[in-house]
């Protein structure tokens, strides 16, 4: 018996319009981002799941306007710390400390900006909040971040975290994994789109 879980990330913010690192930082949505989900529905299929949302305002802003359900929200659903590095884009870090970023990255599951929070820890803080899910075969939809939702895809296709990942996610697109027994996550279907609303 599998439990569903669906993962959207949360709408467009004035620093992820321009890429900076946001981590733990609490941005809230820009006027575009909230006008674009208020312009978009949950598909049917999903309608009864539960709803659960990191607690920064920029995942539960997104649950809002798409009128979802009151969520539960959930601290470990929060994005990867980027500690020092946050409110900076990656090419000014990367531009700035060279080699050094290049070798970090090159950790993989292992990478850590300066005071932050690798991929790892991040799985090791979802990791029981999944097998929570499966033992209640609770099917759920969580509105979290990049981080987070790129750690679960690497453990359901054993990507490495280094390089580009195994699929091109749609970061406007539901990702759609089923848990087993364990709380270990399986893809099922990436990238679907949220329908207009109508009217």
């Amino acid at each position: 018996m599998t439990t569903t879980l669906a993962l959207l990330r949360h709408g467009e913010t004035p620093w992820s319009r321009v890429k900076r690192l946001q981590g733990r930082t609490d941005v809230s949505l820009s006027e575009t981002g909230a006008a674009l989900l208020a312009a978009r529905i949950l598909p049917s299929e999903f309608s009864a799941l539960q709803v659960c949302t990191s607690p920064l305002a920029r995942c539960t802003q997104t649950a809002a306007q798409l009128r979802l359900a009151t969520p539960v929200i959930e601290p470990r659903l929060i994005e990867m710390g980027w500690g020092r590095w946050e409110g900076r884009t990656r090419s000014d870090v990367r531009s700035e400390l060279g080699h050094q970023v290049a070798e970090n990255e090159a950790r993989g599951w292992d990478f850590m900006a300066p005071g932050g929070e690798s991929p790892r820890q991040v799985w090791q803080r979802v990791r029981p909040w999944l097998a929570e899910l499966a033992a209640l075969r609770l099917s759920t939809l969580a509105v979290t971040h990049r981080g987070v939702i790129q750690v679960i895809l690497a453990q359901a296709t054993g990507w490495d975290m280094v390089g580009k990942p195994p699929s091109k996610l749609d970061w406007n697109a539901l990702q759609l994994f089923s848990l087993d027994e364990r709380g270990l996550p399986a893809v099922q279907r990436l990238n679907l789109p949220l329908p207009a609303r109508q009217g």
